[in-house]
């Protein structure tokens, strides 16, 4: 990997070559010219000395309104890195912010996030729970009722020991889906099938999530699926679309300047409530009607611990329905795309998964983890295309960023997709290569996309785990090929996503 930009190290001490020097023949001034010391530490530099992007938070609103700059905000980002260097301010509306590129700037948030970790808070979303009467989940929270809830909800969702609960579920899911794309080859003339999978994908992410979550199956895979669950797919698309423009203003000045809006975003969450309290009203009856005990999934489980109230288990459950759908079938789109158009890669990992397979039946806990290479290029999708352009935390203590000192409480956002594509943190960003992830290389703090320290995304081993098994299932039975290669363009709708979809061809391997 390349080396960071020298103009952002410090400077280490002077050292002369050993080799052409005799202990004998060394001169008087040769030995001094050895201890001389190095260069002094630069001084910490104040908050305000940081390059700053912009003077006016409002006038910055207004620009980003004019130019459509929010579904550009990753690119924006990337350029003002560019422009300003690995660290710079910006205030835009209601937020201010100080943006970094580093790793090791990453590395000092996480030492210095404290036991109860903030990330930027979403006012749309909690005035939504407050005039709907609901009560907030983990996304939400912070403090102690964070701690509490976050400390019951790891043991089933992401500790090893609750994730190979899940597991069979989410492979059974997978296996069904390349059922689904074996019948619809089978259906085609030409041997083959090309397809924009875009929908197809969040038909599997939530009928593989919502199995995981509630022990129940919704259908979707088969050929006429629930009209209640594709408008809950809906709802969780306009939701996404609609937070953007409410980020950067106070929900009460929202609900009075965008009112078509603002009833748009209350309207979708009403729907992802609506479905999500339906699946756990249907767990709960079969929970109290005393059914022979087998996994049924996560709520279950948590009811059965009997640790967390009701109310905050409908609470966590619906963001986890809510917000393990897109982040799973976009990242799964962009990975298809980039094994499609880097066929070594692609045949290297289904190399891969023949030889882990040819080790006979275990775990599928073991069978992911003898897999490197495809857990590598989960990683290197989420380098260039991270569903969330941002990490966000507010340091407890000061800290020093770059050698300027940023106070306590600040909004501090490490931008992952500026750094993804970075050449001073990784040698060829442009280059899909998922073996950059099993090098002896120091890696720390370039793989965030899920986040870092406590509050990491809660769903990561569920996302990682239910793509890992779908790509396995795909390349199992397909060649994936497409017919563009090039790069797709992409928007920002608080998530990360392709402009339009690229075309996929799914081949049958004999």
């Amino acid at each position: 990997m390349a080396p960071s930009c020298q103009l952002w190290k410090r400077p280490g001490p002077r050292r002369l070559c050993r080799a052409l020097w005799s202990g004998a023949a060394r001169s008087s001034a040769s030995r001094a010219l050895e201890a001389e010391p190095g260069p002094p530490a630069r001084p910490v530099l104040p908050y305000d000395a940081i390059p700053r992007s912009g003077r006016s938070a409002w006038f910055n609103l207004y620009r980003f309104w004019r130019s459509d700059s929010f579904q550009r905000l990753h690119l924006v980002m990337e350029r003002n890195f560019q422009r300003y260097g690995p660290i710079y301010r910006e205030t835009v509306g209601a937020y201010n912010t100080v943006n970094v590129l580093l790793p090791q700037d990453a590395a000092q948030l996480f030492r210095s996030e404290g036991i109860f970790p903030r990330r930027m808070g979403i006012e749309s979303w909690a005035a939504h729970r407050r005039l709907r009467n609901h009560k907030c989940g983990l996304f939400l929270l912070n403090g102690e009722d964070w701690r509490s809830d976050r400390l019951v909800l790891n043991k089933e969702v992401i500790s090893p020991a609750g994730t190979r609960k899940f597991l069979p579920l989410l492979d059974a899911v997978a296996r069904d889906f390349v059922s689904l794309l074996q019948q619809r080859v089978r259906k085609s003339t030409r041997g083959s099938l090309t397809i924009d999978l875009y929908a197809d994908l969040f038909c599997f992410t939530l009928e593989a999530s919502s199995y995981a979550l509630y022990g129940e199956r919704l259908g979707l895979l088969e050929e006429s699926p629930d009209a209640e669950s594709q408008r809950f797919i809906g709802g969780v698309e306009t939701m996404l679309r609609t937070t953007l423009p409410l980020l950067f203003l106070p929900p009460s000045l929202a609900r009075w300047t965008n009112a078509p809006l603002w009833r748009e975003h209350m309207a979708a969450w009403d729907i992802i409530f609506k479905h999500a309290d339906k699946c756990i009203q249907n767990i709960y009856q079969e929970f109290c009607l005393g059914q022979p005990r087998k996994y049924s999934g996560i709520m279950a489980e948590l009811l059965l611990q009997a640790e967390m109230p009701l109310d905050a288990i409908k609470a966590n459950m619906t963001e986890f329905t809510a917000g393990s759908v897109d982040t799973t079938a976009i990242p799964l789109l962009f990975t298809l795309f980039e094994l499609a158009r880097n066929p070594a890669v692609q045949a290297a990992i289904r190399k891969e998964v023949a030889e882990a397979e040819a080790l006979g039946p275990r775990e599928l806990s073991k069978v992911l983890t003898s897999m490197p290479l495809l857990k590598g290029a989960l990683k290197e999708t989420l380098r260039l295309y991270p569903v969330g352009i941002t990490v966000q935390r507010y340091p407890t203590t000061d800290v020093v960023l770059q050698n300027y000192s940023v106070p306590a409480g600040t909004l501090c956002q490490v931008g992952l997709y500026a750094m993804g594509r970075s050449p001073e943190v990784f040698s060829s960003p442009e280059r899909y290569d998922p073996t950059r992830w099993l090098s002896k290389e120091d890696n720390n703090f370039k793989a965030l996309a899920f986040g870092f320290g406590a509050r990491q995304c809660i769903g990561r081993r569920l996302a990682e785990a239910e793509m890992m098994l779908f790509v396995m299932h795909v390349l199992r039975n397909f060649t994936i090929d497409t017919v563009s290669k090039e790069d797709i363009k992409t928007i920002f709708r608080f998530i990360l996503m392709p402009e339009k979809p690229p075309l996929l061809t799914f081949r049958p391997i004999d």
